[in-house]
């Protein structure tokens, strides 16, 4: 990729911190790979198209240093869970037959599994000895019959971030907009409802989060086309500019995509999250608000009124016990903020919250939330964040999975809440799951076993000393 194109995307004159030198808009230098690298921020990006054939054109470390680390769910196909790699050696590089190892992997792919599309994702190696991936995919393409599209988001480009907006431009410049939405049977459409479609934008659908917001919009009578990419088909990716309204769901990996989606078909988009109740209520009502039509606003608001009384009931025992629990948070991006409402949704304080891969944007929502005052810190190493939890008097910490052992070992409350977790926490339901994780965290019996002095303390015999 042309360093041009890479200076392009790192300016995002969508965020409304753009021309700050230290905003999370991606403005970061080629090559700074620290949290993960542009290939990997790709892969993760896209990898849950679950009907998708993914290979990654490079080394086998590569395919196997981050496949499938996100936890993402499918509905149906499981093709995406399946691995596969050219698996460049050194004879390979030498001898020059990268190029004819990736054309006999995607004629393998499409033999053996006849998939709609097919992503190729760049690595360094590749990139650097000037194989012509874009090359190699038209011809796959006009060859096979399948849409063969080269995803080039070596890692050496960028960080993570940077990849997810990789993978973003791959999927606008070669695959939405080439293929029309598949109608709907007529039963399936509510009668008396006219029906509106939007997409979600940065929805990875976690542990089946998505499976808990579907329900509510198939309710209200409107059509999700596309998740991208969480349980996506690759038909429903193609058919994304048909949608009438964009929701972004995590702004800084995907903003560029809900942009320029705007400027070519005139969707219009606005950022918002699911996690907690007010901004799960929050996301229904601007959904019907811009939609526009009189009649979803107001199902909408009956929507809200009985999801919320019925939820607020069912927490309200579990709202008792973390009622005024001091919560140590630290995660980055979207979750940043969200998490924070959906604690403060169950009585809890948030005494601090990470912001390590937050934008300026969702700092500027943490402040909301918390006030100006508000704690933030960057850095996650065990050291600093075992010095956060005694500073604040946290109860427990809210991480990922890398702070688990950190937090055990210290003998301190953990609930994983990023990408590796087993529990879905989005929606009114979500609420439920979360509240109920956190009693169970909290309460374990094993915390006063661990903290109770050891029985041996109290028995110690003195030897008398020899004169």
């Amino acid at each position: 990729m042309h360093p041009k194109e890479i200076a392009a995307l790192l300016d995002e004159p969508a965020c409304a911190h753009n021309h700050k030198t230290k905003s999370g808009c991606s403005k970061t230098k080629p090559g700074a790979t620290a949290g993960g690298c542009a290939f990997d921020g790709a892969q993760i990006t896209l990898l849950p198209i679950a009907d998708a054939v993914h290979i990654v054109h490079g080394p086998i470390a590569c395919a196997g240093a981050s496949w499938d680390n996100r936890g993402t769910r499918s509905s149906g196909p499981t093709l995406y869970r399946i691995g596969m790699t050219t698996d460049l050696s050194e004879t390979d590089i030498v001898m020059g037959r990268s190029e004819k190892k990736l054309m006999h992997a995607i004629k393998e792919a499409v033999h053996r599994f006849s998939p709609p599309g097919i992503f190729v994702y760049n690595t360094c190696i590749p990139a650097l000895i000037g194989d012509d991936l874009e090359a190699i995919c038209r011809e796959a393409t006009q060859r096979f019959g399948v849409l063969v599209v080269p995803v080039d988001a070596a890692g050496f480009y960028g960080t993570k971030n940077l990849g997810n907006r990789l993978a973003g431009e791959a999927l606008l410049r070669y695959v939405i907009g080439t293929r029309e939405p598949d109608p709907l049977p007529p039963e399936v459409v509510p009668p008396g409802i006219t029906l509106h479609t939007i997409n979600l934008i940065g929805e990875y659908n976690i542990a089946g989060e998505l499976w808990h917001i579907l329900p509510l919009l198939d309710e209200l009578g409107i059509r999700v086309l596309c998740t991208l990419t969480g349980d996506a088909r690759f038909r429903e990716v193609q058919s994304m500019h048909r949608a009438e309204l964009n929701m972004v769901v995590c702004a800084k990996a995907l903003l560029n995509v809900a942009r320029k989606m705007k400027e070519r078909y005139g969707i219009p988009y606005f950022e918002g999250s699911f996690y907690g109740i007010t901004d799960t209520s929050t996301a229904l009502r601007t959904i019907a608000a811009m939609i526009g039509d009189a009649d979803l606003i107001a199902r909408a608001e009956a929507l809200i009124a009985r999801e919320e009384a019925r939820i607020n009931a069912a927490l309200e025992p579990w709202r008792k016990r973390l009622r005024g629990k001091r919560a140590l948070l630290y995660t980055g991006g979207v979750k940043s903020w969200s998490i924070v409402s959906a604690l403060q949704d169950l009585g809890m304080e948030v005494v601090a919250t990470g912001t390590n891969k937050s934008t300026e944007e969702d700092k500027a929502r943490i402040r909301e939330l918390m006030g100006e005052k508000a704690r933030m810190i960057t850095d996650g190493s065990p050291r600093a964040l075992l010095a956060a939890v005694a500073e604040y008097r946290a109860d427990l910490l809210i991480a990922g999975g890398r702070n688990m052992y950190t937090a055990l070992k210290a003998r301190i409350p953990f609930l994983d809440v990023n990408q590796e977790r087993e529990f879905a926490y989005a929606g009114y339901q979500g609420m439920l799951e979360l509240a109920r994780q956190l009693a169970l965290t909290l309460e374990s019996p094993i915390w006063p076993v661990l903290r109770r002095p050891p029985s041996w303390r109290n028995n110690l015999v003195t030897v008398p000393q020899v004169a």
